[in-house]
């Protein structure tokens, strides 16, 4: 399946660049690179200037397909096996 901004939050994030855009933690704000982990609270982002781990629930990502796709990091505050089991019930 293709990955595009409709069903991007049912897919594996690992590879993916980001960037975090809003955060109650404002030191997370404007963190942008490589998701190189995820679990099912927070994404690992390596940058330049090192790994971060960013709290899923508390942020909001853009995430860089062909276009920049904006997902609330509540909407993907699962892990991604989890995601995958939400929407093959949604599909049922």
């Amino acid at each position: 399946m293709l990955v595009n901004s409709s069903n991007l939050i049912y897919h594996n994030l690992v590879g993916r660049r980001a960037k975090v855009i809003s955060s109650t933690d404002p030191t997370q704000v404007g963190m942008e690179g490589t998701v190189v982990d995820e679990t099912a609270h927070t994404l690992t982002i390596s940058s330049a200037l090192g790994r971060r781990v960013v709290p899923k629930a508390i942020s909001t990502f853009a995430f860089y397909l062909p276009g920049e796709v904006v997902v609330k990091g509540s909407e993907i505050a699962l892990s991604p096996e989890d995601r995958l089991k939400k929407l093959q019930r949604r599909n049922k």
